[in-house]
């Protein structure tokens, strides 16, 4: 059993952290749907290629769980966080919060990683998508930026993505975060001339340490490694996505 998580059924996954009463989390897993494959089964993704019959089977599955359909969005890998209330599903974004009672946040990953957040009060939730490049930009200190909350006060989880051991990458990769924080050293090892095997938790991590937020939990679900549970654009290429939705009761 993972520490961070646990499963809520043979779908879903429901976060383990330090979220207080009244804030509510989920993440979709791979199996239980209607997609066919290589989108098998469970795809929540509508721009990867699968049957829309599919997807909105999938996706009215997923409501079922849910107070209100998620407020989906066109994820660019980005760093533009927006009000999930008023968000329109055509406009580019990778991060949305809320502070309404019943509205969902939702993100979409396939190897990327989905990061929630929540204030100590039950106030305000937050869904960032923080792939390396919205990493490197911004997403994270965008998102709680736009939360309007003491760091002090939020706490963040961050879900399954691609294991260290799997994301190898080049100097642009390091450089990128090293230039920021000579810290995201620590993030790199070395494996042959001008590659890295990068570990993107741990990226993510600094950068919410470094603005203030310290009660973080993270899991280590690989979704390269695990083929059953999740979707991988690295592992597969043609795959579906998973969802990572967040709520306040």
């Amino acid at each position: 059993m993972n520490s961070g998580a646990r499963k809520l059924s043979g779908s879903f996954l429901t976060p383990q952290w330090l979220a207080p009463p009244g804030v509510r989390a989920l993440v979709t897993l791979r199996r239980g749907g209607a997609s066919a494959a290589p989108w098998d089964s469970f795809n929540l993704g509508d721009h990867v290629g699968d049957a829309v019959s599919a997807i909105a089977t999938n996706r009215a599955l997923l409501r079922r769980h849910l107070p209100a359909a998620p407020h989906w969005l066109r994820q660019v890998h980005g760093t533009r966080c927006v009000d999930a209330l008023h968000a329109a599903s055509d406009n580019a974004a990778d991060a949305s919060f809320t502070r309404q009672r019943g509205v969902v946040c939702a993100v979409l990953t396939a190897d990327c990683l989905p990061v929630l957040l929540c204030d100590e009060a039950a106030q305000v939730v937050a869904a960032a998508h923080a792939g390396w490049r919205g990493l490197a930009a911004g997403v994270i200190e965008s998102t709680v930026a736009a939360m309007n909350a003491p760091p002090g006060q939020l706490m963040a989880w961050l879900g399954p993505a691609i294991g260290s051991a799997a994301f190898e990458v080049g100097d642009d990769v390091r450089a990128a975060f090293v230039a920021h924080d000579p810290a995201a050293a620590d993030a790199f090892v070395p494996t042959q001339a001008g590659k890295w095997l990068c570990n993107i938790p741990l990226l993510a991590r600094q950068r919410l340490q470094a603005l203030g937020l310290h009660r973080i939990v993270s899991v280590d679900f690989c979704t390269v490694r695990d083929h059953a549970d999740f979707f991988s654009y690295r592992r597969d290429g043609i795959t579906g996505r998973m969802a990572s939705c967040i709520w306040l009761e």
